[in-house]
C-alpha cells in the first residue's frame, strides 16, 4: 500500500500559516530541501488543495527556468513538472500546469485519497494544503509527518492540529534533526 507523506512548516506556537495564509517566517536553507528531496525520491504523486496547487502551479513550472534558479528549484521543478499531480477542489473545472496539467479529483478527499493509496505506486507527497491534510489526518491516512519547526513564534493564524481530531492522535518519534538555522527537522509516525 502507498502511503501519505506529510510535509508541513510549523511554528514553535503551532501554526503552519499566518492569519492570512502567511509563510513569510518560514526558514528555508539547503537542509531543508534535502529533506523534501528524500521524500520526493520515494514519491510518484502529488496531492494538493485548491490553494496549494494554484501557488504551486503559479510558480513550479517555471522555477528552473530563469538564470539565478538554485539547484533546488531545478531539481524539484523537473520531480513536480513530471509526477502525477491530484487536485482535491469542488470548485475547479480545470488545473493547467505549465504545458501540463494535473488530475481534478471531486467529492470527499477521504475517500479519494484512500483510492489512491491502494493503487500500485510510490508513495504520495502532501505538503501545505491545510484544510486536505487535516480531513486526511482524521481518516487516519497520514502514514508519515514531517514536521519542520521552525524558531519563531507568531501569535496567530492556522493551526494543523485544531482540526477537530475525536480521538487523540497519538504519534511516535522516529528521527530528530537539529538544523544549523535553529529549525529542528521532526519525523513522526502514527503509535
Amino acid at each position: 500500500m502507498r502511503k501519505v507523506l506529510l510535509l508541513e512548516h510549523v511554528t514553535l506556537d503551532g501554526y503552519v500559516a499566518g492569519p492570512n495564509g502567511e509563510m513569510n517566517w518560514a526558514h528555508l536553507p539547503d537542509e531543508i530541501w534535502q529533506f523534501g528531496d528524500k521524500l520526493t525520491a520515494t514519491s510518484d504523486a502529488a496531492i494538493y488543495g485548491r490553494t496549494t496547487y494554484e501557488m504551486m502551479a503559479g510558480y513550479w513550472p517555471t522555477a528552473a527556468d530563469g538564470p539565478g534558479a538554485d539547484r533546488h528549484a531545478v531539481d524539484h521543478a523537473s520531480w513536480v513538472n513530471n509526477t502525477q499531480r491530484y487536485v482535491f477542489s469542488n470548485t475547479l473545472d480545470a488545473a493547467p500546469w505549465g504545458d501540463s496539467s494535473s488530475t481534478i479529483v471531486k467529492g470527499d478527499p477521504v475517500a479519494g485519497v484512500a483510492r489512491l493509496k491502494q493503487e500500485p505506486g510510490g508513495n504520495i507527497f502532501l505538503v501545505g494544503s491545510i484544510t486536505l491534510a487535516q480531513s486526511l489526518m482524521r481518516a487516519g491516512l497520514v502514514d508519515e509527518y514531517h514536521l519542520m519547526l521552525n524558531p519563531v513564534i507568531i501569535g496567530g493564524g492556522r493551526s494543523l492540529f485544531s482540526a477537530g481530531l475525536e480521538k487523540a492522535l497519538d504519534l511516535q518519534l522516529v528521527s530528530s534533526t537539529p538544523l544549523p538555522t535553529g529549525v529542528i527537522a521532526l519525523h513522526y509516525e502514527p503509535a
